[in-house]
């Protein structure tokens, strides 16, 4: 088992954190650790005025293939307190991140699958390889996707989000800037210095500034989550999850095989 945290992160002499989602053997999925790695880590961010921006990438070959299944799992059959602390925590993750008060930016390669493509939905600019696939695929193992769902909606509007969401489709990157969920595509050799450019023109605007004017967009387009709001995604999440059709997705998914929906 590696030792190693499963958030890595790095700070340049501009004040720009990089955080690495570093679980690169399960393709950088999320479990409990990492989301309070996260939700700590912008908490203790976001009132230091020397941190300018954060960045977020994964590590190895892939960004974030959405919810670590095993974690999942175990959520599914845990009391019913712990089962939707599990969900808020996806919940709350995606809330920091979507009104975290500093310019954020989303690095995005290879597989961005489930809380891959909420990531991407609540940062204030994605990148996209020309080698990078998506999906919206938490129905395929029976449970669904409402802590990140509203983000979605913010993102890519209600009609693309339905789609994507329930059919669980996978799309290339030009889908995905298509429909908004990433604000650009490059080549992987030419992603590094757009995200380049970007920051270095980012860096001569006001921070404070900046904090003002992503508090009043959210705020003045309802686009704020209050914590009741947040109790009933985590609460739709988790029972979903814990129904006998969220079992049987999951033990499917463990067990490679098709679940007893899906045609034959």
């Amino acid at each position: 088992m590696s030792t190693e945290p499963v958030v890595l992160t790095s700070r340049d002499a501009r004040g720009i954190v990089t955080a690495t989602l570093n679980r690169p053997a399960l393709n950088n999925a999320y479990n409990g650790d990492m989301l309070n790695a996260l939700i700590s880590g912008m908490q203790s961010m976001a009132g230091d005025p020397s941190v300018r921006g954060l960045v977020i990438r994964g590590a190895g070959r892939n960004f974030q293939a959405g919810a670590d299944v095993n974690w999942l799992t175990q959520a599914s059959t845990a009391s019913p307190e712990a089962a939707h602390a599990a969900s808020m925590l996806t919940t709350r993750a995606m809330q920091v991140l979507n009104e975290f008060p500093k310019p954020t930016f989303a690095v995005i390669h290879g597989a961005c699958f489930g809380g891959g493509t909420g990531i991407a939905c609540c940062v204030d600019v994605a990148l996209a390889s020309t080698q990078a696939s998506f999906g919206i695929s938490e129905v395929k193992v029976g449970v669904s996707p409402t802590p990140i769902s509203t983000h979605m909606v913010h993102a890519m509007g209600v009609r693309h989000t339905r789609r994507y969401a329930i059919t669980g489709e996978r799309f290339g990157p030009d889908e995905a800037m298509r429909i908004g969920l990433v604000h650009e595509v490059h080549a992987p050799e030419a992603l590094e210095a757009r995200l380049e450019e970007i920051i270095h023109t980012m860096l001569h605007s006001a921070p404070t500034a900046i904090a003002m004017t992503k508090r009043s967009m959210l705020g003045a387009n309802g686009l704020l989550l209050d914590e009741r709001t947040m109790d009933q995604l985590a609460y739709e999440s988790w029972m979903q999850r814990a129904s006998e059709e969220g079992r049987e997705g999951l033990a499917a998914f463990r067990e490679k095989r098709k679940p007893r929906w899906a045609p034959q």
